[in-house]
């Protein structure tokens, strides 16, 4: 039960930081509504100075590859859910490779979103982990064709569903869901290429992971 409250919880704060991310905001907020988090921050991005020969000198603070970040952030868990983690990130790259990967290693849940832009709020569906379990989120669940009543939460617009395995992601029911929101995603999956992998943000302090 605690596990679907913030799961459910943790995706509101998903869909309004999404929004406030057109609005150059990308960190997930975990506090009250309207307050910045000052627990989180976002990715490094280079920075600029002049010299006394007013020649532009670019300054990087050094940073991991984003793969090497992901590594970092599902080793965290134990390892059984690590390999949960893993496993189903590996179908959904199968079965999605143009979609980007969209990474927040938040305070409440690790997550790993699936667009078709680098934009939050056009993510189809997300994986999101913590210390009980996985479960895979559909930003708009609540407009999807259900018949099985698979779908938890009871948000105006997001569902989910526990994964009890990567193996999940291969059931015929939860397949159906997964179509019906790639064929109603505006903008659509790209048809050709290969999605990037893009850390969001991550949280200074965090619920602990295993």
């Amino acid at each position: 039960m605690l596990f679907a409250v913030l799961f459910q919880r943790s995706h509101v704060h998903f869909v309004r930081d999404s929004l406030r991310s057109c609005r150059k905001i990308s960190t997930l907020q975990e506090s009250e509504p309207g307050l910045p988090n000052e627990n989180a921050h976002t990715v490094d991005k280079p920075s600029h100075k002049r010299n006394l020969g007013d020649r532009v000198k670019e300054t990087t603070k050094p940073t991991a590859s984003p793969a090497t970040q992901l590594a970092a952030f599902i080793a965290k868990f134990d390892p059984k859910i690590a390999r949960q983690i893993r496993l189903a990130r590996q179908v959904m790259k199968k079965r999605y490779p143009t979609a980007n990967e969209l990474v927040w290693d938040n305070y409440n849940f690790f997550v790993i979103g699936y667009s078709a832009t680098e934009r939050p709020f056009d993510s189809l569906f997300s994986l999101a982990a913590n210390a009980k379990g996985v479960g895979l989120a559909f930003y708009r669940g609540a407009s999807l064709p259900d018949p099985q009543k698979i779908l938890l939460g009871s948000g105006t617009q997001n569902r989910f569903v526990r994964l009890e395995s990567a193996a999940t992601l291969s059931k015929p029911e939860v397949m159906d869901l997964m179509k019906a929101a790639v064929a109603q995603a505006e903008p659509p999956l790209p048809s050709t290429g290969r999605g990037q992998l893009i850390i969001r943000s991550i949280a200074k302090k965090q619920r602990p992971r295993r």
